[in-house]
Parts: C-alpha cells; sequence; structure tokens
C-alpha cells in the first residue's frame, strides 16, 4: 500500500501494509497530530503528513501471499470485521493516557466514525491547540491561575438576611482548589467580616478614583483596605450603564485601588445590540484598554467577562459563546502585554450563572471561574457554583 500525493510529487511506498494505527491515523492531519508508528515490518514510520493520504487498495493488485495478503483480505473481504477493527482500537486510544487528542479528533471526524465525535467530546480528547491538556486527554484550565468564583450581592439584603447567609456559607464544603469572594453592600461589610469564615474573602462593590475627602457618598480604597477589604469590583455594566462611568474612570479606579493592595474584579461586556451587530470584540477590547492605559502591574487583576444581555435576564451566553469571547480576551492580553501575563491571568464569566448550567460552563478551557449575582444570594447554590471547579479537574 502507498501514500499519494494530492498534488504533484513523488509518492512515497511502503513495502508492507500499514498496520491498523497507520490506516487510523491516515489523511492529513496537523503538524501536532504527526507521531511515530510501527509498521508491521517492525520499523518506525511516520502518518502521512498534510496533503497525503493512503491509496485505496482497489487500485493495486493484492499481496500474492504471506502478511499482506491476509491484511488485504480482512480489509475488503471482510469490511464490516475491519471497521469494527478499527473501531475497536479507537476505544483503545480512547482509554490511553498518551493517546494524541488532535489524531484522534481528526479520526472521529471521518465517515464510518462520526457517529463517535461525541464519544471524544465526553473524553475531552478535542482540544484546542494552545490548551494545556490533563490525563486522558482531559481539558484543563488555560489559565494558571487558581479557579475564582465572586458573589455580587448587588444592593440586596437586610441584617437578618445576611446573617442567614453567612450562614449557610460558613457552613458550606468548599474544593480547595477555589478562590471564594463575597462582596455584600457597604452597609454590612464590617457585618460580613466579623462573621464570615476567613475561607471566603470580601470584596467592596466599587471604590473612588483617588484618597478620600469631600466626595459625598464616595468610599475610598484606603477606607476599604482599613476595614479589611480585601478585593474590589471595577466597571460591572450597572456602573458603565446606569450610573455613567466612563472607560477612563473606571481605569482610574481600579489602578488607585490596586495601589493600595486590593485585588481588583475588572469587568468587561457588551450589550446586545453590540453583539448583534458583530462588535462584542471591539466593545471588550476598548474597554480593555482603558484598564490597560491605567494599570502597569495586572498580577493582582481578575478579568470577568459579563454580557450586558446576560446580566439578571436568565439569558446565559451559551457555553462555545463564552469560550470564545474568553479566548480572545487571553489572545488581546498575550499581544498587548505579554504571554504570560495572559496565562496568569484569571478570566471568569458572569450572567445568569446558577448551579444548573455553571458545570458546563466550567468545562471550557479559558473560563477560570465565575462573578454572580442572583445565585451567590442563595448559600447552598453559591456553594454549587464554586465546586463547579471539579468539572476543570482532569480525571484519575
Amino acid at each position: 500500500m502507498k501514500a499519494q500525493r494530492a498534488g504533484p510529487g513523488r509518492a512515497q511506498i511502503f513495502k508492507c501494509p500499514p498496520p491498523p494505527r497507520l490506516l487510523l491515523f491516515s489523511g492529513a492531519l496537523p503538524r501536532a497530530a504527526r507521531v511515530p508508528l510501527l509498521s508491521s515490518c517492525g520499523r518506525a514510520s511516520y502518518c502521512a503528513p498534510p496533503g497525503l493520504s493512503w491509496a485505496h487498495p482497489h487500485s493495486a493488485a493484492p499481496p500474492a501471499r504471506g502478511l499482506g495478503r491476509v491484511c488485504w483480505l480482512l480489509w475488503f473481504a471482510l469490511p464490516p470485521l475491519a471497521q469494527f477493527a478499527r473501531l475497536f482500537h479507537c476505544l483503545f486510544l480512547v482509554c490511553s493516557p498518551r493517546a494524541p487528542p488532535l489524531a484522534c479528533q481528526s479520526f472521529a471526524s471521518t465517515p464510518p466514525i462520526a457517529p463517535l465525535a461525541s464519544l471524544f467530546d465526553i473524553f475531552g480528547l478535542a482540544s484546542r491547540e494552545e490548551g494545556r491538556v490533563g490525563h486522558r486527554g482531559v481539558i484543563i484550565m488555560t489559565g494558571t491561575g487558581k479557579f475564582f468564583v465572586g458573589g455580587n450581592w448587588k444592593c440586596n439584603g437586610t441584617t437578618e438576611s445576611i446573617k442567614k447567609l453567612v450562614g449557610e456559607l460558613n457552613d458550606g464544603k468548599f474544593e480547595e482548589s477555589v478562590e471564594v469572594v463575597v462582596a455584600p453592600p457597604f452597609l454590612y461589610i464590617g457585618q460580613v467580616i466579623g462573621s464570615l469564615t476567613d475561607r471566603i474573602a470580601v470584596s467592596a462593590q466599587n471604590s473612588w478614583v483617588g484618597k478620600g475627602g469631600a466626595f459625598t457618598g464616595e468610599i475610598s480604597a484606603d477606607q476599604l483596605v482599613d476595614a479589611g477589604v480585601k478585593w474590589v469590583i471595577q466597571g460591572h455594566s450597572e456602573r458603565r450603564h446606569v450610573i455613567g462611568e466612563s472607560n477612563e474612570t473606571i481605569g482610574k479606579k481600579s489602578a488607585y485601588a490596586l495601589s493600595k493592595g486590593l485585588g481588583v474584579i475588572a469587568c468587561v461586556g457588551e450589550k446586545l445590540e453590540e453583539r448583534e451587530s458583530n462588535r462584542t470584540t471591539d466593545v471588550v477590547f476598548e474597554q480593555l484598554q482603558a484598564y490597560a492605559d491605567a494599570i502597569s502591574d495586572w498580577s493582582n487583576v481578575v478579568i470577568a467577562y459579563e454580557p450586558v444581555w446576560a446580566i439578571g435576564t436568565g439569558k446565559v451566553a451559551s457555553p462555545e459563546q463564552a469560550q470564545e469571547v474568553h479566548a480572545a480576551i487571553r489572545s488581546w492580553l498575550g499581544d498587548k502585554i505579554s504571554p504570560d501575563l495572559a496565562s496568569a491571568t484569571r478570566i471568569i464569566y458572569g450572567g445568569s450563572v446558577n448551579g444548573a448550567n455553571c458545570a458546563e460552563l466550567a468545562k471550557k478551557e479559558d473560563i477560570d471561574g465565575f462573578l454572580v449575582g442572583g445565585a451567590s444570594l442563595k448559600g447552598p447554590e453559591f456553594v454549587t457554583i464554586c465546586n463547579a471547579v471539579i468539572s476543570k479537574k482532569a480525571s484519575a
């Protein structure tokens, strides 16, 4: 059996029929999928590079005898049996920790095996080129930071309801591999800090652009630090579109908060009309640039992508939609700031996240956690969302 080039060029000849593994990886494969194989002659060879495909054996005379004849008969005299052989070999690769994911993904898309594509998704063998792959090819986070979940309580709660919520959170069992933060209204920050477990950090929902003074109704980062607050949310869509804060103001507020030792949850996101006009990345990149113009050290920044049309509406960006924007944000960070920063920065998703949809969202490799609104007011459900980090973990 021989390999033929689609265009001009000399064919590469193999003196013995390729073994099942060669057949499995035949066709145009990505460079990452080219792996050394062992032919039935006992020598090393390689799967067909792009542009090559294995010649149909009917185009050449069958081997007269020996192992070649046996293989030819098995493949063409007993096609159903041959297809089952390929299937079982595929299943063997799925169970093997050394299975090359891109090659398996290519094989799963071939006509005889296309119905098995979902099997590869289940085992997480299909991966993006930049993603990191765990045992058996299960995708884990592209970013290197710890899974992060923030609960934004917004303008909700009373002394009694917050006491009950804090009790539920104190009783919750959180996975060790998740960082948890909650953001109560300013009025209740002292109550929460005084009663909440140290396992959970406290965030403010906003802070002023500079040091305190004659700014009625504002809270400075200095005061938040003095009260024991560790994080602050900046640039939330309700601050942008209801209060009217500009990109420039949000960038300055974030920079001042960072200078005082607070971590910043930097929000970005597009409105529905901006998405429908295909301006999602334009809007998000403009917002990111405003942060970048003011911030010099990103080590204590978590980016929260929150599509405005999904906040509090019950509508949720599909895992694929969220992943697409998260990947674009990570790419922007790599291009505009540095690849190391792109890898280290956690990019979390917000927008009607709840206990029912968090696991599927968490499986996406560029989603490093969540910023949760309404569901964070329900203690047990918020714990469930935090523990969606389990969906990130590679199989043992």
